[in-house]
């Protein structure tokens, strides 16, 4: 087993270790208290996010969610007014407008970013985030560029089928199937088929790691499984959700509870095809986590590292403190983002 995890000082509610047990006993931390322990380019990002997004997700309809104003767009607005430049990060290219077959006789939508050279690439298969009910392959381009250019492989973003109108488990198929396309299909677009890894944030870590568990014994195992702040259970008492329920942040706890509710309204929350720390996580692909210290989603991640170590698999984990959810693809103006982004890169590249 090897688990390798950085932490390094955090609040000082978090110095026993990465979380301490009594941290479930905690109040919940305060918009200034956060801001407080975030470094100043992600505060930057989060004041702006709470001065512009308007009503709070956790009362609009799904369908007004999804048009609503977001993290991303706060970070690219940062962007312009630093002089930064605001278009996408090029790669080599895009092939959009394509869509492969779904089991309930569904389209999928797919992007596919080439990096630059001759090739032929290995392969990332990309599931974005949104609680699987809000974002597209759009809000998340510039993490899927990032991945192509510092993995330099091609990177395939799916864009699944979304909550409330196709609940638990449309996301979930979609995300396999695409998967299995890419494994027979990406040497059409000049990709290695024998090595083709997986990597999602948030909802889409846990798209990225049911990919992988569906694989073994049945098709074609990824070479590696890169999870940002993955949603590992529809559980929301655990230590990081007592302490990060305020609406200034891009993901709070009231968030996941809205977003569980309308993927997953009738389902088991124990199923492991739903809440991937309750399957057996023995012999899945080399791992990496990376989490932000200010994530009502952080103690699933972790608990998900310390099961993967714990049943034998490869698990590097990897804690950027004074950042929140949502930092990952931030790179244009957050340190820290590029500094993950780069990182979570170089360990797909290594896979290969």
């Amino acid at each position: 087993m090897k688990l390798k995890t950085t932490c390094k000082a955090m609040l000082p509610l978090f110095l026993a270790g990465c979380l301490t047990p009594a941290l479930s006993a905690q109040t919940p931390l305060t918009t200034n208290q956060i801001l407080l322990g975030l470094d100043r380019d992600m505060a930057e990002v989060v004041l702006l996010y709470d001065a512009i997004k308007g009503t709070p997700i956790v009362n609009l309809t799904p369908q007004d969610a999804r048009q609503q104003f977001a993290a991303e767009d706060a970070e690219k607005i940062l962007a312009r007014g630093e002089n930064i430049e605001p278009q996408a990060m090029p790669v080599g290219k895009v092939i959009d407008g394509l869509t492969l077959p779904g089991r309930a006789g569904n389209q999928i939508p797919i992007r596919i970013y080439v990096p630059q050279g001759s090739g032929p690439f290995p392969v990332v298969t990309y599931y974005h985030g949104g609680g699987f009910v809000v974002a597209t392959i759009d809000t998340y381009d510039a993490s899927a560029r990032e991945l192509c250019n510092y993995a330099n492989a091609i990177v395939v973003s799916v864009e699944y089928r979304k909550a409330p109108e196709a609940p638990f488990p449309a996301a979930r198929y979609d995300a396999i199937d695409a998967y299995q396309w890419v494994t027979r299909n990406i040497s059409t677009y000049n990709g290695i088929a024998t090595k083709v890894a997986v990597a999602g944030e948030s909802a889409g870590g846990n798209l990225a790691i049911e990919v992988s568990l569906a694989a073994r014994g049945q098709f074609q195992v990824p070479t590696y499984q890169l999870l940002v702040y993955p949603v590992a259970s529809l559980n929301l008492n655990q230590p990081s959700d007592a302490l990060f329920t305020s609406s200034a942040l891009p993901l709070n706890t009231a968030g996941l509870k809205y977003f569980g509710n309308l993927y997953a309204p009738n389902a088991d929350p124990s199923n492991p095809d739903l809440a991937p720390i309750n399957a057996n996580l023995t012999g899945l692909p080399p791992t990496t986590i990376i989490a932000a210290a200010f994530d009502p989603l952080l103690s699933d991640g972790q608990a998900l590292a310390a099961k993967l170590a714990q049943q034998g698999n490869r698990v590097d984990y990897k804690l950027y403190t004074g950042v929140t959810h949502e930092f990952f693809g931030m790179g244009a103006v957050v340190a820290k983002a590029k500094a993950a982004e780069m990182y979570g890169a170089a360990k797909l590249a290594s896979s290969f």
